[in-house]
């Protein structure tokens, strides 16, 4: 008489999990976001194929995973039971994935960085200098916009790492503050009024100003400590673009306010002069945020810690004030 099948065997399994970890992928991360749309952008996809796969999902499962709302979808109490066995299934596969290549200790994939031109341009060229030389599978995706770009960016996870500026004394719980940033007054070579190391807000009274256009954080700020400060802040000229701005400051003979760090290069060629605003002085923190896992786990850490490590160099320098104690710093990958 033959044996019957044991029920251990795979052949008894009813789901092909290894087949379907594209829609398990898909499931965690609508799970994580709680959108179709932001699922699509966080995997390259497109919302019409994610619901594809969920719905042949829930068929083979035969049960509803998720819970349509109206801002979304939310995990149904199946849904919810599952999530954390599933998160565990893919970082296992992940994880066999790179044993495979060979790659389990040496460091690869893709880092996306989202910041402002500003906070770029000192930045950008040094962190890739120095990931290559540490990491050289390691790539670099650097993403330039607004405050509101780069959060925008951050929440529909987009990028892997938020470089940010932020005005008053507190920060979101999920941020870390870099350092402090001085605003200064920037004039052209030769002026007289930004030949002194220090002025008062009162200076910029009917200034000829070239300065970005609302809504943005630094004119927000701006407008606020002159209506303060009883002063008139009309702009000749409202530009966006800080090429353009330091431009037409050395050309037209305009003035703007910048951080010192925007202007290093400027200065040190002696194409444009700084004086630091006080009385009251206006400060911004630049901070970092990290997005929901999105790039590969141990490369974003990699580049974040070099990033406060650069930052914190560049405080050292002058730029600006640091924000990081020399000790406590993450550890070199």
């Amino acid at each position: 008489m033959p044996t019957p099948p044991s029920t251990n065997k795979p052949t008894g399994i009813q789901l092909d999990i290894a087949a379907d970890l594209h829609k398990w992928r898909a499931f965690l991360a609508i799970g994580e976001l709680g959108s179709l749309t932001r699922a699509a952008l966080f995997l390259d996809s497109n919302q019409s194929l994610l619901s594809r796969q969920l719905n042949a999902l829930e068929r083979e499962c035969g049960t509803r995973l998720f819970t349509r709302t109206g801002r979304g979808v939310e995990l149904s109490e199946v849904g919810r039971r599952i999530f954390p066995q599933v998160k565990a299934l893919l970082a296992d596969a992940q994880q066999l994935e790179r044993e495979i290549r060979g790659e389990a200790h040496e460091l690869s994939g893709r880092v996306t960085v989202g910041l402002l031109p500003s906070i770029g341009s000192p930045l950008v060229g040094r962190l890739y200098k120095e990931m290559r030389t540490q990491h050289p599978k390691l790539g670099l995706k650097i993403l330039e916009g607004s405050s509101g770009q780069v959060e925008e960016w951050l929440a529909d996870a987009r990028i892997d790492i938020a470089i940010l500026y932020r005005y008053g004394a507190s920060l979101p719980d999920h941020e870390e503050a870099l350092a402090t940033v001085d605003s200064y007054l920037i004039g052209p070579r030769g002026d007289r009024l930004t030949a002194a190391d220090e002025l008062p807000l009162t200076a910029l009274h009917e200034l000829p100003f070239i300065l970005p256009s609302a809504p943005n954080g630094l004119r927000t700020a701006l407008d606020a400590m002159a209506r303060q400060a009883h002063i008139t802040l009309v702009p000749a000229l409202e530009a966006d673009s800080l090429p353009l701005q330091k431009l037409l400051v050395a050309q037209e003979r305009l003035y703007t306010v910048l951080p010192l760090h925007a202007v290093w290069q400027e200065l040190q060629e002696g194409r444009l002069q700084a004086a630091r605003l006080v009385n009251p002085p206006l400060q911004r923190s630049v901070s970092m945020a990290l997005a929901r896992q999105k790039g590969p786990a141990k490369a974003v850490t990699a580049v974040a810690a070099q990033i406060v490590r650069i930052v914190g160099d560049m405080a050292r320098s002058g730029m600006w004030h640091s924000s990081q104690p020399t000790a406590g710093l993450p550890p070199a990958a």
